[in-house]
């Protein structure tokens, strides 16, 4: 195992374990080490200019998902958790084409250690519907990765805030002004989704408090 140079040394490790079990689970046969891979991916998770595409945020993407599982929803939760992996694994946030870099670093790296070419791709398609958050009725398994990467927008009030403070430390370089107009358009996109959450229990548990938490901060922003 590497030395895991990362700001949490201990999350660090519980994700590296994590990974590795993963892989193991959804490789067929034998291949390289997991652990120098999932700690590539540690490595980019922990950039010092993330605030909140963080560590911390894989974290809770995976346990949204195993709390997702467990209650019943459908789709293929190993697939979806190789997406959480990979879903910001690429993140700058003066560039918009995150989602489609990181599919295709998906797209490099999962061949490389011997997962099926089915589960390769449905990875990197799940990675990039991340751009949107709006899977197809029928799409279980982006349900279940939209649902647990929109997890944060349900939490309670002080959650919330705390999360649209370290958005806008991620984009510190972004003037008040443009920061709020494009923030509320990304307000707006959300809130005009069919449904925020397509999961019954994702639905149940985020659902209403997640609509006012958008909505207290558009109105903060001014609309």
């Amino acid at each position: 195992m590497s030395s895991l140079p990362h700001p949490d040394t201990a999350l660090a490790a519980a994700l590296l374990e994590r990974w590795t079990e993963l892989v193991h689970r959804v490789r067929p046969g034998a291949g390289p080490d997991p652990a120098p891979y999932g700690d590539q991916l540690l490595r980019r998770w922990s950039e010092p200019w993330r605030r909140y595409h963080t560590l911390r945020h894989l974290d809770a993407v995976l346990t949204v998902l195993d709390e997702l599982a467990d209650a019943g929803a459908a789709g293929n939760a190993d697939t979806a958790r190789l997406a959480a992996w990979f879903h910001d694994a690429v993140y700058a946030p003066e560039r918009s084409e995150n989602e489609e870099r990181s599919a295709r670093l998906a797209e490099r790296v999962l061949p490389e250690l011997g997962l099926p070419a089915a589960a390769v791709a449905g990875t990197a398609r799940l990675v990039r519907l991340t751009a949107a958050h709006d899977p197809a009725p029928d799409d279980a398994d982006g349900a279940l990765l939209c649902d647990a990467d929109l997890a944060v927008l349900g939490g309670p009030a002080a959650a919330y805030a705390a999360y649209a403070a370290a958005v806008r430390a991620e984009y510190g370089f972004v003037p008040d002004p443009e920061f709020r107009t494009g923030r509320a358009a990304v307000l707006r996109q959300l809130l005009a989704l069919p449904r925020l959450y397509r999961t019954p229990a994702a639905a149940a548990a985020y659902g209403v408090r997640a609509r006012a938490n958008l909505e207290a901060e558009l109105a903060e922003l001014g609309g």
